[in-house]
């Protein structure tokens, strides 16, 4: 890969990136899977307590699929009490590693808030995105996501709405 093809690798990566995070906030879900590949998996809900852990094969804070990832996605934001989001993510360190394979991290930041009567609860992190990209018919798409969170301000029963 020359050094222009790996500006556009890294040019197509953000934009799938951009995708993902305005397809959550605004719950798109029929959309969501469609920048991930099919044996995507994640593990984003590591800081979340054990009880409210997704897990797949028996496996805690484990999502793996598409459609998978959308729905354990769609059950936090939308349980109960429907969450409003605001994701950013900034200034990415992405590394082509190969013809059809990339990795990143993401600085980010996310604002969740929800409110039920007059009861308002938010979280408020920060923190890093650790992604895998994989290049499948042309496309660039996300295959692996993790986070790590740095610091969480949240109201105390910002969880409870899950339970």
């Amino acid at each position: 890969m020359n050094a222009t093809e790996k500006l556009l690798a890294i040019e197509e990566i953000r934009n799938v990136f951009a995708r993902r995070l305005r397809y959550m906030d605004l719950k798109q879900w029929d959309l969501y899977g469609s920048v991930h590949t099919d044996d995507a998996w994640s593990e984003t809900y590591g800081d979340l307590p054990a009880a409210l852990q997704p897990q797949s094969g028996g496996v805690r804070n484990k999502v793996v699929g598409p459609q998978a990832l959308a729905d354990a996605i769609r059950h936090f934001m939308e349980h109960r009490t429907p969450i409003t989001s605001v994701h950013h993510a900034h200034t990415p360190e992405i590394d082509i590693t190969s013809d059809t394979t990339a990795s990143g991290i993401w600085p980010m930041e996310d604002h969740l808030w929800w409110e039920e009567g007059e009861r308002r609860e938010f979280l408020h992190g920060y923190g890093h995105y650790h992604e895998h990209y994989r290049k499948v018919e042309g496309r660039w798409l996300i295959c692996y996501r993790k986070l790590t969170r740095l610091r969480v301000d949240r109201t105390p029963g910002f969880y409870d709405r899950l339970l």
